[in-house]
């Protein structure tokens, strides 16, 4: 979603992401004219006009659990995004029963959130573990 306009987004879709990605990005473009839903989330700079790049994951229950605000020269990582949404999924198929480090990926071991863990997670987890 940006202020951009719908045109806007299928000129960009069309001339440059499709370049990118095959068949372009695979998910709809919304517009965000006047930056209303920006300010709700509080990356729509009204003076400028214009907003900072926001992305928010969002859970099935409507709540945000994560947020990255960057300024408009800096780009966004899909692949960390990727691998939170992948972590809060887990987080939340497990009702919280299991917790995902630094650096976690499907298939590399989760904490068990507890007052076990307090004070021990030195003992569970390595540093060098945060790193592909």
């Amino acid at each position: 979603m940006s202020i951009d306009s719908q045109f806007t987004h299928k000129m960009w879709n069309d001339h440059e992401l499709s370049k990118m990605v095959d068949g372009g990005v695979p998910f709809p473009m919304l517009s965000d004219a006047g930056g209303k839903v920006g300010t709700v989330y509080g990356v729509y700079d009204e003076e400028a006009g214009v907003e900072a790049r926001g992305r928010f994951i969002i859970d099935p229950d409507g709540v945000v659990q994560g947020y990255e605000v960057l300024t408009p020269p800096v780009g966004r990582n899909v692949n960390e995004t990727m691998r939170q949404v992948q972590a809060f999924q887990l987080v939340r198929a497990t009702g919280g029963a299991e917790a995902t480090p630094s650096g976690w990926r499907p298939g590399k071991q989760t904490l068990k959130p507890g007052v076990d863990l307090v004070g021990n997670v030195w003992k569970e987890w390595k540093t060098e573990q945060a790193f592909d």
